[in-house]
């Protein structure tokens, strides 16, 4: 693939009628004074430098920015910034678009100097209204918070509009109006047995995994033969990526002798390609329904032939967290048991471990930095209170 080349820096020019000095950026002429005194060319290096600092975009005065363009600014920033070790684009930036979208909606032509706390307040009253969570909005108005110290370290709108924002407060469980969260539940095991027969083998490896490791949803859908340790008794998986990767934190999963003959038919490929693929899965879903076909090869449609030729979305190589978890919602429809998400599932391998083997050998398998992190994963042992109470009388 050919490298593409960084566009041209704009020269110097002279404008002959006058003799100033001028440059040319993005379409505007920019004047900088008489070309042939050394303070021009100064001031050229200067404005050039201020331009390639800014993405290529031309210098606006903060009067002149509308909250509809601080957004594209800060985009051309998130794009680079937002990214994981390996090069792709973070989850975060979904996160910041969601955020935002509302913010653009109803002041998009809106001064961005003149966006305050009374605009603020009601972007989140929107929020309230749409139905998301106290906790979920009070997320999405830090980001929102986040993009204009962004921009007022960028000089694009005054320092005072991004002060005035932080006296918005968070708001307060029991003083507001948007709903409460329910916090994640270990899914019951009949739940998570009863979809079985509606999921793919790929899937059901996943959840299988998921299980017995407690590793996240993101860390099982990405593993590959090459990030394995098969050496010792224990397998060590270490994700390419995971959610502390960007800390420097390392994360290690380990794999017992369940988990690994839950996996091992999945190793039989490439090192470096995915071990659970939907274009794999939908191949042996097409083979399934081949063999189950009672109209003779002669007769009705011939293979191949109602498939269309360029479908919007084809299986990838690599299921994402959104796809694992929409295949689960399907399955526990079809089975007729409540709704259950993959992250439960690392609540419940949370809450086995640390009933057997104690808070601190929880924390290590789970990944956490903190004991802390990891109590809000796992259930409190109520029955060892009430054991211990008995005893003490």
């Amino acid at each position: 693939m050919p490298v593409e080349k960084p566009a041209k820096v704009p020269k110097l020019r002279t404008h002959k009628a006058t003799g100033q000095g001028y440059v040319v950026l993005n379409g505007q002429a920019i004047y900088l004074g008489r070309a042939d005194k050394p303070e021009t060319e100064r001031r050229y290096h200067q404005v050039i430098a201020e331009w390639l600092a800014n993405d290529r975009q031309p210098r606006v005065t903060p009067d002149q920015m509308t909250v509809k363009e601080l957004i594209a600014r800060f985009w051309l920033h998130a794009e680079t910034y937002y990214r994981d070790p390996d090069g792709s684009v973070s989850r975060e930036l979904d996160n910041i678009r969601d955020a935002l979208r509302l913010v653009k909606e109803l002041f998009a032509l809106t001064p961005a100097a003149k966006f305050g706390p009374r605009a603020l307040r009601t972007v989140r009253q929107k929020m309230i209204e749409a139905g998301l969570c106290r906790r979920n909005i009070n997320c999405r108005i830090g980001r929102i918070k986040r993009v204009f110290r962004w921009a007022a370290s960028e000089e694009l709108i005054p320092g005072e509009v991004y002060h005035a924002l932080l006296s918005v407060e968070g708001l307060r469980r029991g003083r507001c109006e948007a709903k409460e969260s329910q916090p994640v539940r270990p899914v019951p095991d009949a739940h998570v047995e009863a979809i079985k027969p509606f999921v793919s083998r790929q899937v059901w490896a996943m959840i299988e995994l998921q299980r017995l490791t407690g590793a996240r949803p993101g860390e099982i859908t990405i593993i590959r033969p090459v990030d394995m340790d098969m050496k010792g008794d224990i397998w060590v998986y270490v994700p390419a990526k995971h959610k502390t990767s960007l800390h420097g934190h390392e994360r290690r999963i380990y794999l017992g002798p369940r988990a690994q003959e839950v996996l091992r038919p999945f190793l039989h490929r490439r090192v470096d390609a995915y071990c659970f693929s939907p274009a794999e899965a939908d191949a042996e879903r097409r083979e399934v329904l081949h063999d189950q076909r009672k109209t003779p090869l002669s007769c009705g449609n011939a293979l191949g032939t109602n498939r269309k030729e360029n479908p919007q979305r084809k299986p990838g190589d690599v299921y994402t967290v959104s796809a694992y978890r929409t295949a689960i919602v399907r399955a526990c429809k079809r089975a007729g048991v409540p709704e259950w998400h993959p992250h439960q599932l690392r609540h419940a391998a949370a809450t086995s471990l640390r009933r057997e083997f104690g808070l601190e050998t929880a924390r290590v398998i789970l990944g956490h930095r903190s004991a802390a992190v990891t109590t809000m994963y796992a259930e409190a042992d109520h029955q060892k209170a009430v054991e211990a109470m008995t005893r003490v009388g």
